[in-house]
């Protein structure tokens, strides 16, 4: 199954969703950091809370490397600050619930689970330079390794 990606070398799509806290937050603003957007299914979930606590364990790595995380679901923001102050997590949660975001990222697609076949997102990772421009996707994204091999490949870029 292919996923119909942004082109990586152009200027990543431009979005505002609301976080946690129903602030509004816009991609285009974050301009002059690296900017990490990693989709995922649903929050507190087993995988997902793995791959969000390794993100926190992180945060001084990606803050030497003027990284600011953001992670995008389907969740609404009050689940979403739930799942912050349960795990903790030092960063924002954005909510995507008419999954127009993972759309436009092209992550939102027919799944399969347990012989059912359903929408929802795919666990993928973009990556945005400071000048919002998108360099790299991780497309094989493993929920208990994904903080170490996000370093890597922010240290390869």
């Amino acid at each position: 199954m292919a996923l119909n990606l942004p082109a990586i070398g152009q200027p990543a799509p431009d979005f505002t969703a609301l976080n946690q806290k129903e602030e509004e937050v816009t991609l285009s603003q974050l301009k002059g950091k690296k900017v990490v957007l990693y989709f995922y299914p649903k929050a507190m979930t087993p995988g997902c809370t793995v791959q969000a606590c390794g993100l926190r364990d992180t945060q001084a790595e990606l803050n030497k490397r003027n990284v600011v995380v953001l992670g995008l679901s389907p969740d609404a923001p009050k689940r979403l600050q739930k799942f912050i102050d349960r795990d903790e997590l030092n960063f924002d949660l954005l909510s995507d619930e008419d999954h127009a975001i993972a759309e436009l990222y092209g992550v939102w697609d027919m799944k399969k689970f347990m012989g059912r076949e359903f929408m929802g997102v795919h666990r993928l990772t973009f990556i945005v330079d400071e000048e919002g421009t998108l360099v790299h996707i991780m497309e094989k994204v493993k929920t208990k390794s994904h903080h170490d091999d996000l370093l890597a490949v922010l240290d390869a870029l």
